[in-house]
C-alpha cells in the first residue's frame, strides 16, 4: 500500500477534503495522512459539504507536519501555496512531490448560499484532481 500525505496551512479544509476523496478513491492501495504547518481544527462546512457526498469527515483530526516527520510516504500533495513554499523534507526514499493550489472557500466573506457555493466548487475541483491523481499513480 502507497502513503500520501496532504498538507495545507491549517489542516482544516482543503487537506481535508482531498483527505477524504484521496481515501475513499484510493481505498485499499492508498494510506492517507493530512496535516498542516498549523492545526486550526476540522473546517464545519467542510464536514457538512463532504457529508453530502457521501463521505464523513467527522471524526478526522487537524494535524501538524511534525506528528509524521518519522513516516516513510511514496506521495506529498500540497494543496496550497503556503503549504508547497514551507514542506519539510520527509526521510526515506525519494518522494513523489505534487502541488495545487486549490481555491480556499474558508476565506469567503459573503452571504450563507455564497459560502455553501464556494465550498462546493473546491469540493468538485478537489475531486477532480483526486480522481485524476488515483487513476494515473495507483493504477493496477
Amino acid at each position: 500500500m502507497k502513503k500520501l500525505l496532504i498538507i495545507c496551512t491549517g489542516n482544516s479544509c482543503r487537506s481535508q477534503i482531498a483527505h477524504g476523496f484521496m481515501e475513499s478513491l484510493g481505498a485499499g492501495k492508498l494510506e492517507v495522512l493530512s496535516a498542516g504547518i498549523e492545526t486550526h481544527g476540522v473546517n464545519l462546512r467542510a464536514i457538512k459539504t463532504m457529508k453530502e457526498v457521501g463521505i464523513d469527515l467527522s471524526k478526522n483530526t487537524s494535524n501538524l507536519i511534525s506528528d509524521y516527520g518519522k513516516i516513510t510516504f511514496d506521495f506529498i500533495l500540497t494543496v496550497c501555496d503556503h503549504a508547497a513554499e514551507n514542506c519539510p523534507i520527509f526521510p526515506g526514499k525519494a518522494v513523489q512531490k505534487f502541488h495545487n493550489n486549490f481555491t480556499d472557500p474558508s476565506r469567503l466573506k459573503g452571504t450563507e448560499k455564497e459560502i455553501e457555493a464556494a465550498f462546493k466548487t473546491t469540493r468538485e475541483e478537489i475531486k477532480n484532481y483526486c480522481e485524476k491523481f488515483v487513476e494515473l499513480y495507483l493504477a493496477e
